[in-house]
C-alpha cells in the first residue's frame, strides 16, 4: 500500500553528497495537500522522496479519481515521462508535509546514459511496479473490499495520516456510498 525504496534514496543521497552534483541535485518542499506533478503536464524535474507521503492519482475523463498508490521514501517520480517523452500520467499530491531531491532533466539524462547502478535502480523500480500492480489487482479479486478497507485503515494508524472518505474510497476504486457500507461493516 505504501511503496518505499531505500536503495534508490540510499543512491541519490550519494550523489547529492558530492560537491560537482549540487546545482543538477536540489532539496525542495512540498506542504500537506500540494501538487507535486500534474496529469497531463510536462515535469520539468525528475524527483524522489527523500521524506513524507504522497498520492499518486489520476483523473479519469468523467472526473472520478483513481489513486494508483501511496508512495514514500526513495520513490521515483517522473522519469517515465521523461524516458518517453510524454505529459505526466497521474498527478502527485502530498499527504503529509513532502521532500524531495529534484533532477533536472538533463542531468538525469546524463546519468542513464553513463551510470549502470542508475539503470539497474530503475529497472527493479520498473519489475516492481509490474508485480505490485498485477498482485494488486489479483488481490482486489480475492479479498473482500472490507479487508482491503481493514489495511488501509491500518496504514492510517501506523503512518499517522488522515486519509478523506474520497481518498479512501479512490484507493479502493468503489463509490463512498460503497466505502460507507463497508465501513459499518467493520464495526
Amino acid at each position: 500500500m505504501l511503496r518505499t525504496n531505500q536503495l534508490f534514496l540510499d543512491y541519490i543521497e550519494s550523489l547529492y553528497d558530492k560537491k560537482e552534483n549540487k546545482g543538477n541535485i536540489v532539496l525542495k518542499s512540498f506542504s500537506k495537500g500540494e501538487e507535486i506533478l500534474v496529469q497531463n503536464q510536462k515535469p520539468s524535474h525528475i524527483m524522489l522522496v527523500k521524506d513524507g507521503i504522497t498520492k499518486c492519482f489520476f483523473v479519469e475523463e468523467n472526473g472520478k479519481e483513481y489513486i494508483v498508490e501511496f508512495l514514500g521514501r526513495g520513490e521515483i517520480i517522473g522519469e517515465i515521462e521523461l524516458i518517453r517523452n510524454i505529459p505526466c500520467l497521474c498527478s502527485i499530491e502530498a499527504l503529509t508535509d513532502v521532500c524531495v531531491y529534484t533532477l533536472s532533466i538533463s542531468y538525469f539524462q546524463s546519468l542513464i546514459k553513463s551510470d549502470l547502478a542508475l539503470n539497474n535502480l530503475l529497472l527493479d523500480v520498473f519489475a516492481q511496479r509490474i508485480v505490485n500492480t498485477s498482485s494488486r489487482a489479483s488481490y482486489q479479486q480475492l479479498y473482500t473490499t472490507e479487508h482491503t478497507l481493514g489495511q488501509l485503515l491500518e496504514l492510517q494508524a501506523q503512518q499517522g495520516i488522515h486519509l478523506s472518505k474520497e481518498d479512501m474510497a479512490a484507493y479502493l476504486g468503489i463509490t463512498v456510498r460503497s466505502l460507507n457500507r463497508a465501513l459499518k461493516n467493520l464495526i
